[in-house]
């Protein structure tokens, strides 16, 4: 699963503000313990040298031993006093451990921490010189005072903890938001761009690397634009080229059909090699007049000229008469109800009719099929041939302008406008071309066209 950039930021800044967070609160506690715990025992440490500076001049009788440990137990809870063999008090000497008294027993003042119980308490050690041996005076006091307030210190610093993660979390949802808000912006005026709006533009705030970043956004979207609008200006000459040519191209040839008709129908009388010239001129006249007519329909389409004239049309009868016209009723199967009145324009419907009909009958295979089919608001005219089909290369591009599947076809099997003016047709009336292969083999084409006359 892929984490987004927000998501990652916002974990980034949390795990510093927590890491933050108990690294602070971590070393409050820690000094803060310290601080308590040495605390304690110094008041321990402090009580028993006092103690023991205060008896220690006199004599270290058994009596006197009893007094010092009662005296050092009413200020804390257990001690013992030892001279020599002799020792005296309510504390046991196994607590004290081996190492402990030999630091006493060194003149130093020594503590130490023990667990008792479970219960941590602290055993504190001193001595004095008196005679031929020292006397050692052992303490022992609970360290549970503290220790409550070292716990109520570490609730307070899991409290300040959780409040920190609480606040990083917050700062970094703000700082994901701040950050990536130039982002979302870039986002949606490239998504605006893409779907056509070239006027997309980002406000350029500040002069951080963000900033730049819409700079650099601006700089590009006005480039496209300028390059796009170039592209327009050569894509609008070229049609105008195209259709000025083709209007120009109408008279000459219009004369020249003329004197093909003419030379096609002297044929018969002239020489062969004369004959198979003429016919050969009749025929690239007609196809020269053909490609002259596509492109002036194709101007048309792109220029936004082309219009429909609405009839009603009994689509049954229409396919009839396009098939009839051309001399394909005894080469096309029909499947087609009566009493189908869609509202077309029967020109246009023509020319698609021919198109499709005429593209099957020329690279498919025999028998070609035209179904009629009623649907809810639509009549769909299928056209299927049983040839080879389309191929994955080809069928992507069928509807292309000028697109041929065989290269190498001559100019006179058509121009490869067919299909392109067969799909604008179906598109100006508001409805579809799809091609498609047959399961059985074969290519499928599809014509959808409302029956209430619907347009674009």
């Amino acid at each position: 699963m892929t984490i987004g950039l927000r998501a990652r930021l916002v974990v980034a800044f949390a795990l510093v503000g927590v890491i933050t967070a108990l690294a602070v609160s971590g070393g409050m506690y820690l000094k803060a313990r310290d601080v308590i715990l040495r605390q304690a025992q110094d008041a321990a440490v402090l009580a028993l040298t006092d103690g023991v500076t205060r008896y220690g001049l006199l004599p270290p009788t058994r009596e006197r031993l009893y007094r010092i440990a009662d005296e050092l137990s009413d200020r804390d809870d257990t001690a013992v006093a030892v001279y020599g063999d002799v020792s005296a008090g309510s504390l046991p000497l196994s607590v004290v451990t081996p190492e402990l008294r030999e630091s006493v027993r060194g003149g130093r003042t020594a503590w130490q921490r023990v667990s008792l119980d479970g219960v941590t308490q602290l055993v504190s050690g001193t001595s004095v010189a008196f005679g031929p041996s020292l006397l050692e005076v052992y303490s022992l006091r609970t360290l549970e005072p503290a220790a409550v307030s070292v716990a109520e210190l570490s609730t307070r610093a899991w409290v300040f903890g959780g409040g920190a993660l609480v606040f990083a979390l917050l700062l970094a949802l703000l700082a994901a938001w701040s950050v990536l808000r130039p982002v979302r912006e870039l986002g949606e005026a490239a998504r605006r761009m893409g779907s056509g709006d070239l006027e997309s533009r980002l406000d350029v705030r500040g002069s951080d690397e963000l900033a730049g970043l819409a700079v650099t956004f601006n700089d590009a979207a006005d480039a496209l634009g300028r390059r796009v609008d170039e592209l327009r200006r050569m894509e609008a000459d070229a049609r105008r080229f195209v259709a000025d040519v083709s209007h120009e191209l109408r008279t000459p040839l219009s004369a020249m059909t003329a004197v093909a008709d003419v030379l096609e129908e002297e044929a018969e009388v002239l020489p062969a090699d004369a004959a198979q010239a003429a016919r050969l001129v009749s025929q690239e006249t007609h196809n020269l007049t053909r490609l002259v007519n596509d492109l002036m329909e194709i101007s048309r389409f792109d220029s936004g000229a082309a219009a429909l004239v609405l009839d009603d049309v009994d689509v049954a009868q229409a396919v009839r008469a396009s098939l009839r016209a051309r001399g394909w009723q005894d080469v096309v199967d029909t499947t087609l109800p009566a009493d189908v009145v869609a509202r077309v324009d029967p020109r246009r419907l023509d020319v698609v009719l021919a198109n499709l009909v005429g593209n099957a009958v020329r690279h498919g295979g025999a028998p070609v099929s035209v179904a009629l089919e009623v649907q809810p608001g639509w009549v769909v005219i299928t056209v299927t041939d049983r040839g080879p089909g389309l191929s994955s290369g080809v069928l992507p591009h069928v509807f292309d302008r000028f697109y041929k599947a065989d290269s190498s076809r001559a100019r006179s099997a058509g121009s490869g406008l067919g299909l392109a003016i067969a799909r604008e047709n179906a598109l100006l009336h508001g409805g579809t071309l799809v091609a498609e292969n047959h399961p059985d083999g074969g290519a499928v084409f599809t014509l959808r066209l409302p029956d209430s006359g619907g347009a674009r």
